[in-house]
């Protein structure tokens, strides 16, 4: 093959991502093959209640690697489980199944056969459990990884959080001087590498306008030291207010812009490029990215979500 597929589980199959992804393939045509592991029965299902098409062929994990694939077809392995209802209401009835095509997905990437992998979005709630915070640690886990980093993508700004779901009263007990060089060293070798680019970063404070009236201030212990360290081989400043990184003219002298938790970078970003713009999982051993939503309940079976997310997937991993 000239192009190494794109390998894409559909998760949980009670979401907007089947809908999203046919959309995807009819705007625009990719040169890579795609490879989609999902539930045959549920992707069919699906499609006739939404009333979408798409052309597609069914193949054997085995024999992947000798097959010509075509970036005509959609290409399916097929996972099984079985529902009655078209559209379900999420809950913990498909985690046996999404675990499957997860594992699925890592055995084919082990063996070689691609390093390009995206996942439709699952439930925190009922899939991870309270296990893992989020997909990204859950698949650092699978593969063993102990250095990776969230980093919600857009050519023209990114943002990157240093602590990701986690609740707010344990993000301060969570930071330190180490993590924040480990995470942001991860995402510069990322972009050097990946998208040969010396990226401009800000980093935001812990606190309003990086002040505080507590004893201990983090911004000064923990954020300023991390900064400086860094300062010596990369394009950094900080700590920056969060409140004003974001205004236009400021946000536009960088590339990539750091936080200390999640909310604090990822509602300006999604407020700024809306659909536009991916989550990669920074330090695994393939470029993994999900689209920059979830399942999206609120939405199933209606047929009028944005595939915009998905679509900006799919082409930054056709190469």
């Amino acid at each position: 093959m000239k192009y190494k597929p794109i390998l894409i589980i559909g998760g949980e199959p009670n979401s907007i991502f089947l809908e999203i992804l046919i959309k995807s393939l009819k705007i625009k045509r990719f040169k890579s093959p795609i490879i989609l592991i999902v539930s045959l029965e549920i992707f069919k299902m699906q499609l006739k209640k939404l009333k979408l098409n798409y052309p597609f062929k069914v193949v054997d994990e085995f024999s992947l690697k000798e097959m010509n694939l075509n970036n005509k077809y959609l290409n399916i392995i097929d996972v099984k489980y079985s529902t009655k209802k078209v559209f379900d209401k999420i809950s913990s009835k498909s985690n046996r199944y999404i675990h499957k095509c997860f594992d699925l997905a890592l055995r084919l990437m082990s063996y070689g056969l691609t390093d390009k992998f995206i996942n439709g979005p699952i439930s925190k709630k009922f899939f991870l459990k309270n296990k893992f915070l989020g997909v990204t640690e859950y698949l650092a886990n699978k593969t063993n990884t102990t250095k990776y980093a969230m980093l919600i993508y857009n050519k023209k700004l990114s943002v990157s959080p240093i602590t990701t779901h986690l609740p707010i009263k344990l993000v301060c007990k969570k930071i330190s001087k180490k993590l924040i060089i480990e995470k942001v060293q991860l995402i510069c070798d990322f972009y050097k590498k990946k998208l040969n680019i010396n990226p401009k970063i800000a980093i935001t404070g812990v606190n309003p306008h990086c002040e505080t009236i507590d004893a201990f201030d983090e911004d000064k212990k923990i954020v300023k030291p991390a900064t400086n360290y860094l300062k010596k081989k990369l394009n950094i400043i900080g700590p920056v207010s969060a409140d004003t990184i974001f205004l236009k003219n400021n946000r536009n002298k960088y590339n990539l812009i750091i936080g200390i938790y999640h909310d604090q970078v990822l509602t300006p970003i999604k407020t700024i490029h809306e659909y536009k713009a991916i989550n990669i999982t920074v330090g695994l051993p393939f470029v993994r990215i999900s689209p920059d939503h979830g399942p999206n309940e609120k939405m199933i079976g209606k047929n009028q979500s944005n595939p915009q997310s998905l679509l900006e997937s799919l082409k930054f991993l056709d190469f």
